[in-house]
């Protein structure tokens, strides 16, 4: 297992923008942190500005001079948008094309006519993991809901016995898995390999799911036995098309950046000569801009020219994909800014320099962080990108796959106990029409499995690769 110590961070490593002592650094990061918290959670003021705002405290408190400090956030911003931007702009498109061309009613219509019984919590995880691959969370959930909720009337089902398992499969892709924007920016971050973090994340993601899902349902169903509610269910996309996509080419077209990454990665790790002639094809087709271009294009037609779509619906399909990303985009951005602020501070080689001694695992140090910013603000987004930078330093010589590890860390973590401070905490209650306390004891305590599941498991492979 990875331990601290002050000769990983790497020797070429920039000069600090300020000359403050491990102390007044120490405060200038929790005060930085303790005014993203205040103006996310107590004046409600968009994470956005939040992020820039606390990264120039956090500059000011540890006596950066402001000019230098706004480059770091700027330079950070930039690099952010430079690096994941697109990819985000692409899995956003693609997503849109999965909810509007009927793909994903065709996925989850397809698994449902072959699940009854003590199966269907198992196809409900399954789908989740499916369609959530390309979708963001808030996507995902106004995607399935109104089909949790079809199943459970249907099949006269527990609420909770299908809810949990939906909830849990979009929760573990939304942390664990690219190309969603926390593990990007963290791969991003740390300089992880995303062929390798895409594997051993899915390796983590499989048993996780599966705990958090299908398992902890039956607990949950006995705790909350809430009715389906009574509500006017919207239509599905797919009643509004003459066709539909097929289910193969639907799932074809969501599986091929997933597929063309890890490809890339397994040859990489097989051929390991960056001037072979396959490998470097593999490098161009598996990069995860190339990936996410290509099953783009792909969907284009396996599913919106298969949904009967003109060019011009095509074209409008594609900018509607592109405009609720904005919000998510400058979050991630100003996160990268914040974390770029915390390196050129010297945060990481203070991290480095006062943990040396400790007898504790990188991992288990960034998951912690990552907790504490998640219970803090709510926001796993927040959590990962902050916890990344945090961190970042620590990776400087650590090996490929304790690298991935390292990200798989941090996202397990920003997903403890989503509570009232978290979007997600609410979205949750209102769907499924419970009280505060009935979301916490099975939504909240599901993604507290998540996390606890995945980091155990994180520290375990850490023994074994």
């Amino acid at each position: 297992m990875t331990r601290l110590s002050v000769e990983m961070l790497a020797a070429d490593a920039p000069e600090p923008i300020t000359s403050a002592g491990h102390a007044q650094l120490g405060i200038a990061v929790l005060v930085g942190i303790a005014v993203i918290v205040l103006l996310i959670t107590k004046f409600k003021l968009h994470a956005f500005l939040s992020l820039t705002i606390g990264s120039l405290v956090l500059g000011a408190v540890a006596g950066a001079p402001l000019d230098k400090v706004i480059t770091s956030f700027s330079t950070g911003l930039g690099a952010t948008v430079a690096s994941v931007g697109v990819l985000i702009a692409l899995g956003s498109i693609l997503g849109k094309l999965l909810a509007d061309s009927g793909g994903a009613d065709q996925i989850v219509d397809t698994i449902l006519a072959k699940a009854s019984g003590r199966v269907m919590p198992w196809a409900m995880v399954l789908i989740a993991s499916v369609v959530g691959l390309p979708l963001f969370f808030e996507v995902g959930i106004v995607l399935l809901i109104p089909v949790v909720l079809m199943v459970a009337r249907r099949g006269n089902f527990s609420l909770m016995r299908i809810g949990i398992p939906a909830l849990a499969g979009l929760s573990v892709m939304h942390g664990l898995i690219p190309p969603h924007p926390g593990p990007l920016v963290a791969i991003d971050a740390v300089h992880a390999n995303l062929g390798v973090t895409l594997a051993l994340g899915i390796l983590v993601a499989i048993p996780t799911v599966i705990i958090a899902g299908p398992l902890f349902s039956k607990v949950a169903a006995r705790w909350v036995d809430a009715p389906v509610p009574e509500r006017m269910l919207p239509p599905r996309a797919s009643e509004e098309l003459e066709t539909r996509p097929g289910f193969g080419a639907t799932l074809a077209t969501v599986l091929l950046p997933v597929v063309l990454m890890l490809l890339k990665a397994l040859v990489d790790i097989v051929v390991d000569d960056p001037e072979n002639l396959t490998q470097r094809v593999f490098d161009v087709i598996g990069n995860p801009l190339i990936a996410l271009l290509a099953a783009v294009i792909v969907g284009m037609f396996t599913l919106g020219r298969a949904a009967g779509f003109t060019r011009g619906r095509i074209t409008d399909t594609v900018e509607k994909g592109l405009m609720p990303i904005a919000g998510i985009m400058l979050i991630v951005a100003a996160g990268g800014g914040f974390k770029q602020t915390l390196i050129d501070s010297g945060v990481g080689q203070m991290i480095l320099d006062i943990s040396k001694d400790w007898n504790i695992s990188a991992l288990l140090l960034a998951w912690l962080i990552a907790v504490i910013i998640r219970l803090a603000t709510g926001s796993a987004t927040v959590a990962t990108v902050s916890a990344a930078g945090l961190v970042a330093p620590l990776a400087a010589d650590m090996s490929t796959s304790h690298t991935a590890l390292l990200v798989l860390a941090i996202g397990c973590g920003s997903l403890f106990f989503s509570h009232v401070n978290d979007a997600g905490f609410w979205l949750v209650k209102e769907y499924f029409g419970l009280s505060v306390g009935e979301t916490i004891k099975t939504w909240s305590v599901m993604e507290t499995i998540i996390s606890v599941i995945g980091g155990a498991l994180v520290l375990l492979l850490s023994v074994i690769i």
